[in-house]
């Protein structure tokens, strides 16, 4: 225990950086499963495709996981059976590359979404995911101003069910050409346009890294447009450990200094025992 506060003291304060095997293994020591609820954790599903859900749903309930997100209607009752919930659910849309930025799509986007939120009511849940589409030589300004017109038209819907729609931040560099929602800035700017506090972003910080870099500070200066957020070894949106470049613990600690209250979700591809390597990711992000 006193290895573990005079990391995390030492962290919170600013005055030492440890490694993550420091952090991980101080937290695996003093908290075992039980996870000290300054971040609350989620995790998607699809980087453990081989898992059962029912499977899945009893290994994360064990290492104090709240929710697993990504997952449609179907798969909720699982999720309830077991006391988790979905902190952001899979949305009605067409995918990443087709979304709101393509005015021809909007009826159909519309009420795809406007069919799903008395879904999302009734199971309890409050968030949704959007994509912006690629640009296929859209100006981003014209971009925005499309997504704008069609989110604006969901405004009241979304605020009538209680639903925020997140649009999620991606990469157009490694994994993801041509989206548009690709920085920080046109996301937040997009989130003025609209006007409503029932849209926010996603911040991916695998993606954002990627994209822009800066992290801690770009979280600090946009976190009012963040409403969930990622995360990912970089590069490679492997494991969050030392064998890549981001240290997560000072980033999760930059989050919770801005009152975020939200859900962190782990979203790696594991390259090692998959839920081993949950557990120590967790682990990682679980601050003090």
């Amino acid at each position: 225990m006193s290895t573990r506060r005079s990391v995390l003291k030492s962290l919170a304060a600013g005055t030492g950086v440890f490694s993550l095997s420091e952090v991980f293994a101080a937290n695996e020591k003093a908290l075992g499963a039980k996870l000290n609820g300054k971040i609350n954790h989620s995790v998607c599903k699809w980087c453990y495709g081989k898992i059962p859900l029912d499977t899945f749903a009893q290994e994360c309930k064990q290492m104090g996981i709240t929710s697993i997100e990504l997952l449609g209607p179907d798969d909720w009752p699982t999720l309830k059976k077991y006391g988790l919930t979905c902190a952001l659910p899979n949305g009605a849309g067409m995918g990443i590359e087709k979304g709101f930025n393509d005015l021809a799509l909007h009826d159909e986007l519309v009420k795809s979404y406007e069919d799903l939120f008395p879904k999302l009511k009734e199971a309890g849940y409050t968030t949704v995911i959007c994509f912006s589409g690629n640009r296929r030589g859209m100006s981003d300004i014209d971009g925005m101003r499309n997504c704008a017109i069609g989110l604006r038209r969901l405004m009241p819907s979304a605020e009538k069910y209680g639903i925020t729609m997140i649009m999620e931040l991606l990469n157009s560099k490694v994994n993801h050409k041509d989206y548009m929602c690709d920085h920080t800035s046109w996301g937040a700017g997009l989130c003025e346009m609209v006007g409503s506090q029932h849209f926010k972003l996603l911040y991916d910080i695998y993606h954002m890294s990627i994209m822009e870099g800066d992290v801690i500070a770009t979280i600090k200066k946009y976190h009012k447009y963040i409403g969930h957020y990622h995360t990912g070894g970089v590069p490679g949106r492997n494991e969050i450990d030392e064998g890549q470049e981001l240290y997560y613990p000072a980033i999760m600690k930059a989050i919770v200094d801005t009152g975020f209250k939200g859900y962190v979700a782990q979203e790696f591809i594991p390259k090692r025992e998959p839920l081993a390597s949950l557990k120590q990711c967790v682990q990682i992000c679980d601050i003090a």
